[in-house]
Order: structure tokens, then C-alpha cells, then sequence
């Protein structure tokens, strides 16, 4: 079978083009690993290192620190030079676009006799997001994903049933909420221009965003539609404001003040929402899993698969110090260290017991939701598709396009955005043939 090749714009093509001229393959070290990290995690990773080192006598790690904006054209351009690391954190949503590169390793091989990582300890749609084409790619570092934060005294004066398990009890406690707090207060916070929210509610109604071999896009689809209906006449009833991101002057503080009840956000908050939030709202805010869109779609409704991995890239794939690293990185008592460091959610149910999280009731609508997680279609431009659908949104919330219209021109433009992967299949296709 054809292996896959994937073409890059003219403009990242010259800079790549630039970037092989003034990098040459390197002399390879099987005692060296070289390992980025990215944001914080880059800074915080290295007080793991020694005792990595201390287990595995003469390997040393050189851990590069990147900062996350310049993190994803860093490795691209890495991997035309020839200068990859041997190990990197990934965001799951890169996880396609590398493999179609073919620039990562495919592990299963190791995972098969690794006594270290445990496939069946961690949350299965963290691992999922990893999985292209039948082929495990990546290990999951750490996880986050969306639930509800929410006012716990507006829940409670809104007589609502709590929490929601379906979008029309959701609905309805929203109403409430809004029907107490008047024309300047607002049940939920929706910045228009933030694509993980319609997109996690089509995914629980269960569409697929595209079609099955990701050739094409999806978005008229009945159940994406059903999703879409609902996300904006939450709008058009005055239960969200209509604000972009940068309009939200103090998410915190207009949380504290009651101008809405409820935000749908990831775990980062947790500890935001402590630091930030005065002394006397600290009893009154709570976490909740998401709802599902009905009774017969099981609760908690499904979110989105987020968070970062451990991947070797393929220069590196018999790299056995790289693949240690791997596994030390991954082993529940580390796991449970890098969560006190950072805050990130440990991606292995094991490490959980690790840590003061199980203790942690506002943790537990993570733990619960955790076990219910879609990702996004597994294809590399996934990330422009999803930025398209809050564009595409924003035009109906605004009123200057009927859903409908929106939905066609969202499928207009997203078969434009793979029509080169289309061409790839149809080759790939060709040559498979006798």
C-alpha cells in the first residue's frame, strides 16, 4: 500500500525549505534524549528529570522548554530539517496532522509487551484521540475536558431539578434562572466566537462533523442541525449574551456579581476559580457533567477529548531511552507528582487515587465526565474546520444568516479545505488497486 504524503502551503513550504537548508540530520545518541515540552509543562517537567536520570544511569534528558504559540510551526519546521526531538508533548488535535506528515512513531509494538503503561487505566476517549487509522500514536500525558461551573445559590433559588441531565431540564432550569435575574443578568456565559461549545454539543447529539472517510463536511446533517437549534436559541431567548471572548470584561468578577449562573469550561479553572473568586463566594459555586441531549443518549452527555501527549517521532522509534522516558512520564506515582506541579488532570484513573482530586468534589464532575469523551474528526485540518463552525454560528446568532444558509456555506467551505486530502484518498485508492 502507497504511503500517505501531505502537502504544505507555498509560504510554510519556503520556510521549511529555508529551515532544511540550515539543518542536516544529526549524529543519533542512544544515551541522549532530547524531549520539548511546551508552556508551563516544559518548565515543570524538568523537576522529573533527575529522577529519571537517577533510574537509568548515563541517560540524560535535554528537556527544550517552548512556548505554546510558537510550539506547532516549531515542530513542523523541525521535521523537515531533520531536527525533531526525540520525545514531545502533542496536543491531541495534532495528533492527525503528524501522523499524515509521517513524522511520529507508531507504538504498538512497544505497548504490547510495556508492563509500564497500562491501556486499560486511562480514560478510554483520552486514548481514543490518539488512534489514527487502527494505529496507536501517542500516550496521554494529561487530560482536561469541558463541564459546567455554575452558581450553586442561583441553581438553588431557580427551583430547578440539579443538576440537568438533559438539554430540556437544562433548558428549563436556564429559564428559571434568567426569569429571577432580569433583563441584565443571564443564565450562561457562550462567547460567540469559542467553537468548543456548539461543536461539543453537535458531537453529543451525535454527529459526525464530516462524512466517514472525512472527505467532506457534515454540518447539515439533522442531528448537527438539532444541536445548532438548540445552542442558538439559547441565544435568541436571552438566556446567553451575545459576547465574543475579548468582550467579557472579568470573567470572575462577573461571575462573583451574578451576571450569569453558569459557564461551561475546562479544568484550568478549578484553581482559577479559587484564586480568584473573593472569600465569601467560595461555598457557592460547584461543578456539574454536561447533559446529554436526551434520556435515551445517557448521562452525562459527551464533551470533548482534550489535553496533550507523549509521542516519539520516527526518527526516534528505536530510541529505547526515548521509549523509557515515555514510560517513566506515564507511571501513576509521576503522573500524580506533574499534577501537583501544574494542575493537570492526570490522564491514568490510578494516578487520581495519587492525589487529593478524589477528595475534591468539584474534581469529581471531571472524573465522571472523563469516562464520556468524543474527539475531534481525525484529520489534520480539524483545527481550521472547528474555528470555521464558531465563525459559521456567530453569522446566525448575529442574524445575518438563517441557520440553513450557515450550514451550507459551513459544508461549502469545509469541502474546500480537504479537497487536497480527497485527492490524496483517491490516489492512495488508485494505487491500492491491481
Amino acid at each position: 500500500m502507497a504511503r500517505r504524503s501531505y502537502e504544505l502551503s507555498p509560504a510554510l513550504a519556503g520556510l521549511l525549505a529555508l529551515a532544511l537548508a540550515a539543518c542536516g540530520a544529526r549524529d543519533p545518541d542512544p544515551n541522549l534524549v532530547r524531549f520539548w515540552a511546551f508552556g508551563r509543562e516544559g518548565e515543570m517537567v524538568r523537576e522529573l528529570v533527575p529522577e529519571f536520570e537517577r533510574r537509568h544511569p548515563g541517560v540524560r534528558v535535554e528537556v527544550q522548554q517552548v512556548p505554546w504559540t510558537a510550539a506547532h510551526e516549531k515542530l513542523l519546521t523541525a521535521h523537515v530539517g531533520n531536527a525533531t526531538p526525540d520525545v514531545a508533548q502533542l496536543g491531541n488535535t495534532w495528533v492527525p496532522e503528524f501522523v499524515a506528515l509521517e513524522a511520529l512513531a507508531p507504538l504498538d509494538v512497544r505497548l504490547a509487551v510495556s508492563r509500564a503503561v497500562a491501556r486499560a487505566d486511562y480514560f478510554a476517549g483520552a486514548w481514543d484521540s490518539n488512534v489514527v487509522d487502527g494505529v496507536t500514536w501517542g500516550v496521554p500525558w494529561y487530560v482536561d475536558t469541558r463541564v459546567l461551573f455554575y452558581r450553586t445559590d442561583l441553581v438553588a433559588a431557580s427551583g430547578a431539578p440539579w443538576p440537568p441531565r438533559t438539554w430540556a431540564e437544562w433548558r428549563q432550569a436556564m429559564a428559571r434562572i434568567k426569569q429571577r435575574g432580569g433583563a441584565e443578568r443571564y443564565a450562561i456565559l457562550l462567547p460567540v466566537d469559542e467553537w468548543d461549545k456548539p461543536v461539543l454539543l453537535g458531537l453529543q447529539a451525535g454527529a459526525a462533523l464530516l462524512d466517514a472517510e472525512g472527505r467532506r463536511g457534515a454540518f447539515r446533517d439533522r442531528r448537527f442541525r438539532r444541536a445548532m437549534v438548540f445552542y442558538t436559541d439559547l441565544f435568541a431567548a436571552g438566556l446567553a449574551p451575545p459576547v465574543t471572548s475579548s468582550g467579557i470584561a472579568n470573567l470572575y468578577q462577573q461571575f462573583a456579581e451574578g451576571y450569569f449562573a453558569m459557564v461551561v469550561t475546562g479544568p484550568w479553572n478549578l484553581g482559577e476559580f479559587r484564586n480568584r473568586l473573593p472569600a465569601d463566594m467560595q461555598q457557592r459555586w460547584a461543578t456539574a457533567p454536561l447533559p446529554a441531549p436526551d434520556a435515551s443518549a445517557g448521562y452525562p452527555g459527551v464533551s470533548l477529548a482534550g489535553g496533550a501527549s507523549l509521542v516519539l517521532f520516527r526518527h526516534a522509534a528505536e530510541h529505547d531511552a526515548a521509549w523509557r522516558l515515555v514510560e517513566f512520564l506515564s507511571a501513576p506515582a509521576q503522573q500524580a507528582r506533574f499534577y501537583a506541579l501544574t494542575g493537570d488532570l492526570p490522564s491514568r484513573r490510578s494516578a487520581w487515587a495519587r492525589t487529593d482530586l478524589d477528595a475534591d468534589p468539584r474534581a469529581a464532575a471531571f472524573r465522571e465526565q472523563l469516562g464520556a469523551l468524543a474527539s475531534l474528526p481525525k484529520v489534520p485540518e480539524s483545527e481550521q474546520i472547528v474555528a470555521r463552525v464558531a465563525e459559521a454560528v456567530e453569522q446566525v446568532v448575529r442574524g445575518s444568516r438563517t441557520l440553513d444558509e450557515a450550514l451550507a456555506a459551513l459544508d461549502a467551505d469545509v469541502d474546500r479545505m480537504l479537497e487536497k486530502r480527497r485527492w490524496l484518498l483517491e490516489k492512495k485508492a488508485g494505487e491500492a488497486r491491481p
